[in-house]
């Protein structure tokens, strides 16, 4: 069964602190698949891990690419998992997935200034409790660092 995480953005934007999440992972030896909830979410995504840092980026295809499957890090708009990733992104008003077992961490991403979003993470979160399945709850500090709040 998967790892369950809460991430609570507030202060900085999904596009400030996924990369780091990303590099995270992939230091950790694991593929990465990121679910966003539009294709023109995840172009802006896609253009944003070329280029979040001047020294470095983070490699990644779309599910749309032919060599999707070969990449540490996919992008996509569904809820496949075409890199055969170990932990699943959910981001962008994406819902938890049903199939937990088929990763070690699934994390969820929202935005603690979207009361729609807050409200579908509450429910993610509810639904968790009652399956008996534990999930950890993260909210970012003033600086920026995350803190576990449950």
């Amino acid at each position: 069964m998967a790892e369950v995480l809460f991430y609570h953005l507030q202060g900085r934007p999904l596009e400030q602190v996924l990369p780091t999440l990303l590099e995270r992972s992939l230091s950790r030896g694991w593929k990465a698949v990121v679910e966003l909830s539009s294709r023109e979410r995840l172009a802006g995504l896609d253009d944003r891990l070329w280029t979040y840092a001047d020294e470095s980026f983070l490699p990644h295809a779309t599910a749309a690419e032919p060599d999707a499957a070969a990449n540490p890090i996919v992008l996509t708009t569904n809820s496949d998992n075409p890199n055969g990733a170990q932990v699943r992104f959910c981001v962008d008003g994406v819902r938890i997935p049903d199939a937990l077992d088929a990763y070690e961490r699934v994390i969820l991403m929202f935005d603690g200034d979207d009361p729609n979003a807050l409200a579908s993470a509450r429910e993610d979160w509810k639904k968790l409790r009652t399956l008996g399945i534990a999930a950890t709850y993260w909210q970012q500090d003033e600086t920026g660092r995350w803190e576990k709040k449950a």
